[in-house]
C-alpha cells in the first residue's frame, strides 16, 4: 500500500528557535520514516507582515540550512515561490472561501492588531486572505494529514470546509479532506514570561535559538522564571515540558513529584533542562557547519526536489482547472 501524505509548513521568519523545533520541525523529523512527507518553506506568506525584502531570500535559505541540520530530508523540501501553482490555485479558492469565516479567523485579528499599532496601520489584503493561500498549500498535494499545534486548528477547518464547498460546487469528492495530527510538544512558552509562547517577535528573552552556544542557554534558563505562589507553576510546568521534549520524560517526571512534594530545587531543575538543550544544540550546531562546507549542493537538492514536488502541484492545478471551467494551455 502507498504511504499516506503529510503536507507541513513554515515561514522564514529567522532564526529557528526551540518553539519552531519542539512545535512543528521535530515532528516533521519523526514522520519521514511513516509517511510521504511534503513540508514547504512558505515565502509568500512570509511578506503578509512587514518585511526586510533583502533579507527575505536570505531567510529562506538559512531556514533550509536549518530544516536539514536537524533532521529534515532535504529530498522533502521545497520552497513555496518555486512552486507558483500554490498562488493560482489560492485565488481559485477565493472564490469558494466565505467572507465572515476568514474575517473571524483568530490570527487574523491578532496579526492585524500588531501590524495596525504601527506607524502607518497599514494591514494587507495578504494577511487578510493568508488562511485561503494555507488551504492552497495543503490541498494541492491532498494531503492526508497535517501535522499542526492546537493554534493552528481553525486553519484546518477553513481549509476543509473550502474543499467541501469546492466538491459540492463541481458536483465530485475530488478533494480529500486532511486530518488534523496533532503535534506531541504542546506549545513551548517562553522561558522569560512562561505565559506567553516562544516567540521571536517578543525579543531575545522570549526565544532560545536551536543554535545558541552553551553560554547562552545556560544564561537563559538560569535566569527562566520559576516563581509562584502555588506548586507547579506554569514557569515550572514550561521548564518540565522542554525536558521531555528533549527526549528525557522519565526524568521530568521524577521533577515534577519532587516539585508537589515541595522537595524540587529550582537550580536542579534549570540545570538538567540547561544541560539537555545544551546537548542537543551541540550536535544540531556540529551538522550545520558541516552542512554550510558546501551549501551551493544543498541549494542544488533543493531546486531539484521543488522541481518534483511542484509535478505533484501542476497536475493537481491541471485537473481543478479542468473542473472549474478555466481553460488550460492546450485547448
Amino acid at each position: 500500500m502507498s504511504k499516506k501524505r503529510v503536507l507541513s509548513c513554515i515561514q522564514p521568519t529567522g532564526d529557528m528557535h526551540y518553539g519552531n523545533y519542539f512545535g512543528a520541525v521535530k515532528n516533521w523529523v519523526d514522520m519521514q520514516s511513516e509517511y510521504e512527507c511534503f513540508y514547504g518553506v512558505v515565502d509568500y506568506h512570509a511578506m503578509t507582515m512587514p518585511y526586510d525584502v533583502k533579507k527575505l531570500r536570505t531567510n529562506t535559505w538559512e531556514l533550509i540550512l536549518n530544516c536539514v541540520a536537524v533532521g529534515v530530508d532535504p529530498g522533502n523540501l521545497f520552497i513555496q515561490s518555486l512552486v507558483p501553482e500554490h498562488t493560482e490555485l489560492g485565488w481559485i479558492f477565493n472564490n469558494f472561501a466565505a467572507m465572515g469565516r476568514v474575517e473571524n479567523m483568530t490570527q487574523f485579528k491578532d496579526k492585524s492588531s500588531k501590524s495596525g499599532e504601527g506607524k502607518d496601520g497599514f494591514i494587507s489584503v495578504g494577511l487578510f486572505d493568508y488562511p485561503v493561500l494555507q488551504a492552497a498549500d495543503i490541498l494541492i498535494y491532498k494531503a492526508d494529514y497535517v501535522p499542526v499545534g492546537k493554534d493552528q486548528s481553525q486553519h484546518l477547518e477553513l481549509t476543509r470546509e473550502i474543499a467541501n464547498r469546492f466538491n459540492n460546487q463541481v458536483g465530485k469528492e475530488y478533494f480529500v479532506l486532511p486530518e488534523t495530527s496533532y503535534t506531541a510538544t504542546p506549545k513551548i512558552m517562553s522561558t522569560a514570561d512562561p505565559l506567553r509562547k516562544m516567540s521571536k517577535s517578543a525579543g531575545e528573552k522570549h526565544y532560545i535559538n536551536v543554535f545558541s552556544d552553551e553560554a547562552r542557554i545556560r544564561k537563559q534558563i538560569k535566569s527562566a522564571v520559576t516563581s509562584s505562589e502555588t506548586k507547579m507553576s506554569q514557569g515550572v510546568i514550561n521548564l518540565l515540558e522542554l525536558l521531555k521534549a528533549c527526549g528525557h520524560p522519565d526524568r521530568a517526571q521524577t521533577l515534577a513529584d519532587m516539585e508537589m512534594a515541595g522537595t524540587l530545587k529550582y537550580s536542579e531543575l534549570k540545570e538538567v533542562v540547561a544541560d539537555a538543550l545544551v546537548e542537543k544544540s551541540a550536535a544540531f550546531t556540529a551538522r550545520k557547519n558541516e552542512l554550510s562546507q558546501d551549501k551551493k549542493a544543498l541549494k542544488n537538492q533543493i531546486k531539484e526536489s521543488s522541481a518534483r514536488i511542484r509535478a505533484v502541484a501542476q497536475n493537481t492545478l491541471k485537473e481543478v482547472k479542468e473542473l472549474v471551467g478555466l481553460l488550460n494551455v492546450k485547448f
